[in-house]
């Protein structure tokens, strides 16, 4: 199955789910290899109606603790957990193990709405998928609403020094440990590094409570990505 571009919407539901092979790969034939990632890529075809790959990422090799990120996006939370269900019970499962699932909602910026993730903006993934949870300090929700509007929009300004990065915010307020989930685009890693190193200056900073940990994957095809992981 291919990762293709995220259709423009007004809001939708994402997941990163996150993944560790185990030792069990070590004894797979080239045969149960293959059952494993068709029973993948079929879970997913079969519900490409409710479920999107946006992308399939390869971690090996850039993060430790992680081998494979799957980008999903859903109209409804529910197909994420239909689709998890079946790929529990197949063959994959018993040499692959689900150990983060950062699941938000994805919609406009409540502090300027003309600011959106970008896979909601229907732009494609680029090559390089940096991804983590995020916090803000309690102190953060206590400043006036206008004077956060104001910290954010300094940290906008300076993120938008390196216009090829896209950037994906989503909430997780309530639904998970993380209030947000934060995702970074772009073909060269090295600007990731620059824009994050940038956003340090922000006074917007000082409310950070969490901020790892950071996985970073290179997209690939699926099949291609469940091979290095398998």
């Amino acid at each position: 199955m291919s990762s293709t571009p995220a259709s423009s919407a007004t809001s939708a539901f994402t997941t990163f789910w996150l993944y560790k092979a185990n030792a069990t790969r070590h004894g797979l034939s080239e045969s149960d290899r293959v059952d494993a990632i068709h029973s993948i890529d079929e879970a997913l075809e079969s519900r490409k109606s409710a479920v999107e790959l946006r992308a399939s990422y390869s971690t090996v090799g850039l993060s430790a603790g992680v081998d494979l990120i799957l980008w999903l996006v859903a109209k409804d939370p529910a197909a994420f957990q239909e689709l998890g269900a079946a790929l529990h019970h197949s063959p994959a499962a018993k040499s692959i193990d689900l150990v983060h699932a950062y699941l938000g909602s994805a919609s406009t910026s409540q502090y300027d709405p003309n600011h959106g993730p970008a896979f909601m903006r229907g732009l494609a993934p680029k090559r390089y998928l940096s991804v983590y949870p995020f916090t803000k300090t309690p102190n953060w929700y206590l400043l006036p609403f206008e004077e956060r509007r104001q910290l954010m929009i300094e940290h906008g300004k300076m993120g938008n020094e390196f216009p090829s990065v896209q950037t994906n915010t989503v909430s997780s307020f309530g639904i998970a440990d993380q209030e947000f989930v934060v995702a970074l685009e772009d073909d060269d890693p090295a600007i990731l590094i620059q824009m994050v190193q940038r956003l340090r200056a922000a006074a917007v900073r000082e409310f950070t409570h969490v901020d790892t940990p950071i996985f970073l994957g290179l997209r690939k095809e699926l099949t291609e990505a469940l091979r290095d992981t398998l």
